[in-house]
């Protein structure tokens, strides 16, 4: 009896001892006003690619405006399968060995196995539920961002075949490079919200795809104007609106480095804004203001990477930078060389979120985020090697990643419509729809007017 009370004893007194050691080994505790924060942030994130339908929609043709609104919002639904199934753990699950898990995240979370309403990965202060949907809305809107390359000629088909390969074989590796303690992550590359994942990535792709996939029909000989510049208005500040989620959400939580993230992301998007304007206004002559809200998007862009790093005044500095820079890749490069990026996704989005990830490196500092770096103007050259080399590995990772990838959807189905569907338009041709007729002016409903044969690039029924 002496001596089991004297083992109780010292048990007692080895817990009392080491009350560290217990306390550590606990996960954290859900914080309810974190995990409403996300949760709105989650929101916010997922009607940035509605917001991207309109911005992208309102600049195609009309004939073509339904099948450019309808690339962004099949993405929804196609990512958010991928991604439960095996994207998220490929991004952010564990592989089975240490040097396999510096590259892709494993079958760890499969089908989300593992996943439930407990602190996210056993460090955050939200649920892993959200978590995964907040991610998930991050690799939504990067797919949907490459449509704007291709958009007025990609075969449907082939468009979902190859965003639901690019999701597993792109997205999800360079999430976990960066994000998912890849090593990228552990070279300590800074990029906060997704300069690499989201931007770079999405951008190269789309130039690739539109290289491979070839120019438009009138190209260069004909005007390809936008015929909607309105509906464009209205997506872009929905992206505007959306982007607070997407950086301070990236805080994953409700504090000061999120307030910081909030506030340096409308900054560089309102001086972004203004600097295309004043380059155009220069080159052209004419202060547009397709101008102005596409150089708010690269604004919003090129603080991505670096709105948890910097101060308010670096954003002023990213924005002067990055509005005239982008103009320069939109109105100048690309008449150059002759390449049919649609929407511009690589002048806006690989060239604005490449200068985002250096200018991380210049102007990151400690004081903004104790867990960042100094950069270089803070007296830490070193930062700029990580930074580059990030950007070097994201170029040549989704370019031949995306060539390989629609060379083999080419072989199982065309990448680009028919020559004639292209013509004609492919709200007609593909989907039997026209975005500007009223059900009544055709003497019935849409979908019973859809079904009859078309003639001429307006798409009205033969009957009429």
């Amino acid at each position: 009896m002496r001596s089991r009370l004297k083992t109780f004893m010292l048990a007692m007194l080895a817990l009392l001892l080491l009350p560290g050691i217990a306390w550590a080994a606990e996960a954290p505790a859900i914080d309810t006003g974190d995990t409403a924060f996300i949760l709105i942030c989650a929101a916010l994130v997922m009607i940035m690619t509605p917001g991207l339908a309109l911005f992208y929609g309102g600049m195609v043709r009309k004939k073509n405006v339904l099948s450019t609104i309808m690339l962004s919002f099949i993405v929804i639904s196609v990512v958010s399968i991928v991604w439960v199934l095996f994207g998220y753990s490929f991004a952010f699950g564990t592989a089975g060995s240490e040097a396999l898990n510096s590259w892709i995240g494993g079958t760890s979370f499969l089908g989300l196995n593992g996943v439930g309403p407990e602190a996210a990965l056993g460090v955050m202060t939200i649920p892993h539920f959200l978590f995964v949907a907040f991610q998930l809305m991050f690799a939504i809107i990067t797919v949907a961002i490459i449509s704007g390359s291709i958009a007025e000629r990609m075969n449907f088909p082939a468009f979902i075949a190859f965003i639901t390969l690019w999701v597993a074989i792109i997205y999800a590796p360079l999430a976990h490079w960066v994000w998912g303690g890849g090593w990228l992550f552990q070279l300590g590359a800074l990029d906060f919200a997704g300069g690499t994942v989201v931007h770079i990535s999405s951008g190269v792709s789309g130039l690739v795809a539109a290289l491979v996939i070839g120019r438009r029909k009138g190209y260069g000989s004909e005007p390809l104007v936008p015929h909607n510049l309105p509906m464009t208005v209205l997506g872009a500040a929905l992206l505007w609106f959306g982007w607070f989620g997407f950086n301070a959400g990236s805080a994953l939580a409700a504090n000061g480095l999120a307030a910081s993230a909030f506030l340096v992301t409308h900054i560089c998007a309102a001086v972004g804004g203004l600097s295309w304007v004043a380059a155009e206004w220069m080159h052209r002559g004419k202060p547009t203001v397709l101008g102005c809200v596409s150089g708010a998007v690269a604004g919003l862009v090129a603080i991505t990477p670096a709105a948890g790093f910097v101060t308010p005044m670096a954003a002023i500095l990213l924005g002067l930078v990055v509005g005239p820079l982008c103009y320069f890749a939109v109105a100048v490069v690309k008449a150059k060389f002759g390449y049919d990026d649609s929407l511009d996704a690589f002048g806006v989005h690989g060239v604005g979120g490449t200068w985002g990830a250096i200018a991380t490196g210049l102007f990151c500092t400690t004081t903004v985020n104790e867990a960042g770096q100094n950069g270089l103007f803070y007296g830490n050259a070193a930062q700029m090697v990580p930074q580059i080399i990030g950007v070097v590995a994201t170029v040549a990772f989704a370019a031949i990643g995306t060539f390989v990838i629609l060379k083999v959807v080419s072989l199982f189905c065309s990448l680009r419509v028919s020559a004639d569907d292209e013509v004609i338009g492919l709200d007609a041709t593909v989907h039997g729809e026209n975005g500007y007729v009223l059900g009544d002016a055709l003497g019935g409903s849409l979908i019973s007017s859809a079904k009859e044969p078309v003639s001429g690039i307006s798409g009205v029924p033969k009957s009429v």
